[in-house]
C-alpha cells in the first residue's frame, strides 16, 4: 500500500496535452497502434502519453502534431494559464470529464462534424448556439 501512496500523480499539463492527443487521434479515426507505428513506438506508450502518465517531449510532440495534421498549439488550446491553473483544474483534468465527453460516440460524431466546417464564423455561431441551449437547461 505504501508504494501506491508514494506514486506521483500525473501533472495536469501532461494530462491535458494527452487528452488533446487522444481527442485529435479519435477525431481522425486513428488507432493508438497506428499512431505508435508512425512514431516508431508502441501503442502502450501512446496510452501513457494520452493518460498523462508519461510526459511528451518537444520533438515527439512536434512529430505527433505533424502526423495528426494540427499545429503544436492545438495541444494547448483552451489550457488555463498557470495563475488560473489551481487545484480545481487539476481535479477536472484528472477526472477525465472532457475526455469522456469527446470519446463518447456522440462526442466523436459532434467533433468530426464540427471540424469539417471550414468557416470559422460558422463554428463560433455553433458554439454560441450550444452555450445558449445549455443555459436554457439550467
Amino acid at each position: 500500500m505504501k508504494e501506491k501512496e508514494n506514486k506521483k500523480k500525473p501533472n495536469p499539463t501532461d494530462i491535458y496535452v494527452g487528452s488533446r492527443i487522444r481527442l485529435r487521434r479519435n477525431m481522425l479515426g486513428m488507432s493508438q497502434e497506428s499512431l505508435g507505428e508512425q512514431l516508431g513506438i508502441t501503442f502502450q506508450q501512446i496510452q501513457k502519453y494520452e493518460k498523462g502518465t508519461n510526459r511528451v517531449g518537444a520533438s515527439r510532440l512536434q512529430a505527433i502534431s505533424s502526423i495528426l495534421n494540427v499545429p503544436v498549439s492545438f495541444f494547448f488550446e483552451d489550457f488555463p494559464n498557470q495563475e488560473g491553473a489551481g487545484k480545481g483544474f487539476a481535479e477536472d483534468a484528472s477526472s477525465g470529464f472532457g475526455l469522456d465527453l469527446v470519446t463518447s460516440p456522440e462526442g466523436l460524431q459532434l467533433n468530426r462534424a464540427f471540424f469539417k466546417i471550414s468557416d470559422v464564423k460558422v463554428r463560433r455561431k455553433i458554439i454560441e448556439l450550444v452555450k445558449t441551449l445549455a443555459s436554457d437547461d439550467e
